[in-house]
């Protein structure tokens, strides 16, 4: 019986224990009045409502944050504005709910916008800044919470040549010295730069010289983590050994981003496209931090409206703390892209901006994937081996592939980045196998990577009636090919060259009896296995995007991957194929948002973190709906419903539980919300009903069970 522990705690990892949290807000832009706005879009209007959410959401955090940092534009008017002062004070009211300090710093909408030529907005003055500090208080100041130490910074007095610039860069550059070698966090509104540290001056970053200062700084005095707003969308980067991340609004996007997309924009040509909106809470760990988006999607309170009570769910999940996640993702697409952001007016108009797409990256760390399958091209492109190397430093793993074996230019990446890589995956047709063992046995040397050869399929593999022939390319072993491996494995030369082979499992396959069959051919074997399983069918005109289906899908793997922990596999894509060959529906759709499919992965993987999984049998006769596993001792039943579901079906387990109890946690994985329901056991022990909620539309986990873990 196959069993696996998917991983321990986080504080029993390298982090540490957490000490605290905080959340982080930024770009509220909030008006003088609900449903009212300076700007011609509706979006606008709404932003004081979804600021309401947002507070009213946090506060409602069990247990509470240490504090709250809002990281600028807390208004939408700008100071010069009549408007400006009635916008403070509905800020707030709308905040006043906040059960742990709020602490605030300057946007460019509070103080005034960076000192450029080609900006017609008003830019700020010393003026600004005293009427600022008026109403909010200081605008550049520090903290401490838990031995850490806070600095909260005016941007917007960067190469502004005012009195304050001098005050605030004597008086940080004191205080960063005077704290050296202690934990330290940085918040601004504007990011030093967006993409690339020698990017031009924009609208969004800051202008040099004061970004090479300000970069000096961090560089020199290494704070762990800065945190920046202004750009309404989502990047990551480090500068140094300190994160960079720039967060998303709660009131609106910056559309012009947009352009990132191969799919037509969504409300208001983009601005409100309420899938990037949100917000961040931070876990400070004794070593190192974890930051999370918080996804919004435009949600709204009312004034005098308050949230129903908060439901229990199964804690978020993030690549960085998920540390045992068996099943990867297919990196199909463009996942660090560069794109020429079109000069449309409005905030830039006499030159394209480059820009990196981190929307993949966002919803990679929310699923909390860690192994990564990825074109040998992007290990021969130097900037995407960069990303590469950032991601390893989160917890992802890499297979990269390709066909034939890897040229000069890729065996010499790997003296660039010797440790990138953790296996090599090799296509070959079946006739060049043994002749490329020497080669593989080097490669396997110098990268210390593993090696896996996959079988391209060629015309005498297929089974052809006469009528048709294929151009589609096809590669992996199947599980009826046991003969030809043994007789491939029985050369002396492939046990020094590879260190396992790959198989594919076709979207009419069942997940959990081909992963058993995978395991127990890999074990009989001596070899490892890599699995591809298909969310795409076998002809390229048959289109999978029913999202219920592939959650389905999705659900079983990953549990099966649990239990036989010897099979690593991979789904064959991440993000929708909604054009070309084989379209299907991945986790995330063309505007990079998740689908159900991410959240069943994320919250199968919350679910069962840190429990050891033992594979019971397939459930007899409802073997479509069912699948038991026995977790730390007790019984799990995973639902598959094609329809609503009410009965489970006991069978595989018979007698082996000798009391049920009257209710159990019935976890629905799309929600992730965890129920206490009612069980009515039929007299023979084989099957059980469900009362007390809705009968389950998604994949759930019941607790039939609980283990002395639970």
């Amino acid at each position: 019986m196959a069993s696996s522990t998917t991983g321990t705690n986080l504080a029993e990892k390298d982090l540490g224990s957490r000490l605290f949290q905080f959340a982080l807000i930024a770009d509220t832009h909030v008006n003088e009045r609900d449903g009212e706005s300076s700007s011609p879009y509706l979006a606008n209007a709404r932003a004081n409502e979804r600021a309401r959410f947002v507070f009213a959401e946090i506060a409602q955090l069990d247990p509470q944050p240490e504090f709250v940092m809002h990281l600028g534009d807390l208004v939408h008017p700008v100071p010069e504005l009549p408007s400006f002062e009635p916008a403070v004070d509905r800020f707030k009211a709308i905040s006043a709910g906040m059960r742990c300090p709020l602490y605030l710093i300057p946007g460019n909408h509070d103080v005034g916008d960076k000192r450029v030529e080609w900006m017609p907005a008003a830019t700020v003055t010393s003026e600004h800044v005293l009427k600022y500090r008026r109403l909010f208080g200081p605008d550049y100041y520090a903290f401490e919470v838990s031995g850490c130490r806070f600095f909260a910074l005016d941007a917007q007095l960067f190469n502004s040549g005012l009195p304050e610039e001098g005050e605030q860069r004597d008086w940080i550059e004191r205080e960063l010295a005077a704290t050296k070698g202690q934990r330290t966090f940085v918040f601004l509104h504007y990011p030093p730069y967006v993409t690339d540290r020698h990017e031009p001056g924009t609208y969004d970053n800051v202008d040099e010289p004061g970004r090479s200062w300000l970069l000096g700084l961090i560089e020199q005095y290494r704070p762990e983590a800065l945190f920046a707003g202004h750009v309404h969308n989502f990047w990551y980067d480090r500068i140094g050994s300190a994160a960079m991340y720039l967060l998303p609004a709660t009131s609106f996007l910056r559309h012009d981003y947009t352009e990132f997309y191969r799919v037509a924009p969504q409300g208001e040509y983009g601005r409100d496209d309420t899938g990037k909106f949100g917000y961040f809470l931070v876990d400070v760990h004794e070593r190192g931090h974890v930051a999370r988006c918080v996804r919004t999607h435009g949600a709204v309170l009312a004034e005098g409206a308050s949230l129903p009570p908060p439901s229990r769910r199964l804690p978020a999940i993030h690549t960085r703390t998920n540390f045992h996640a068996p099943v990867g993702v297919d990196l199909r697409h463009p996942w660090a892209e560069l794109t020429e952001i079109a000069a449309t007016g409005g905030v830039q108009e006499f030159e394209r901006k480059l820009a990196r797409n981190d929307y993949p990256l966002l919803a990679m760390w929310e699923m909390g994937v860690r192994k990564l399958r990825v074109p040998i091209q992007d290990w021969l492109d130097r900037r995407v081996r960069a990303r590469m190397r950032l991601l390893r430093g989160i917890g992802h793993e890499f297979l990269v592939y390709g066909y034939g074996l890897p040229s000069s230019d890729a065996l010499e990446a790997l003296d660039d980045a010797p440790d990138l890589v953790n296996a090599f995956e090799i296509v070959l047709p079946r006739a060049r196998m043994r002749q490329s063992f020497p080669e593989l046995a080097r490669l396997r040397a110098r990268s210390n990577a593993r090696i896996y050869l996959s079988k391209l399929r060629m015309h005498e593999d297929a089974k052809f009636d006469g009528s048709k022939f294929s151009h589609f390319i096809n590669h992996g072993f199947v599980a009826a090919e046991h003969e030809q491996l043994c007789e491939l494995l029985d050369d002396t030369t492939a046990r020094g060259a590879i260190d396992g082979v790959t198989f594919r499992v076709a979207r009419r396959e069942q997940p959990s009896a081909a992963m058993e069959t995978l395991a127990m051919l890999g074990e009989e074997l001596g070899i490892g296995v890599v699995a591809h399983v298909r969310l795409a069918g076998e002809s390229p005109a048959d289109a999978y995007v029913d999202d219920h289906a592939n959650a389905c899908r999705v659900a079983e793997t990953v549990l099966a991957a649990f239990c036989h922990p010897m099979v690593s596999a991979y789904f064959d894509t991440f993000m929708d194929v909604d054009r070309g060959y084989f379209p299907r529906n991945g986790f995330i759709d063309r505007r990079y948002d998740p689908r159900p499919t991410s959240r069943v992965y994320a919250n199968l993987h919350a679910a069962v973190a840190g429990r050891t999984i033992e594979a019971v049998r397939t459930a007899g006769e409802a073997g479509d709906a069912v699948r038991i596993v026995r977790v730390d001792g007790g019984f799990v039943a995973l639902l598959l419903p094609s329809s609503p579901i009410d009965r489970v079906w006991l069978a595989p387990i018979g007698g082996m539980l000798a009391d049920l109890p009257r209710s159990a946690r019935l976890v629905d994985l799309e929600s992730g919300q965890d129920h206490v329901v009612a069980l009515a056991v039929d007299a023979g022990r084989e099957a059980a009903r469900l009362g007390g909620i809705a009968a389950p539309e998604w994949p759930a986990l019941l607790y039939l069970q609980e283990g002395p873990g639970a």
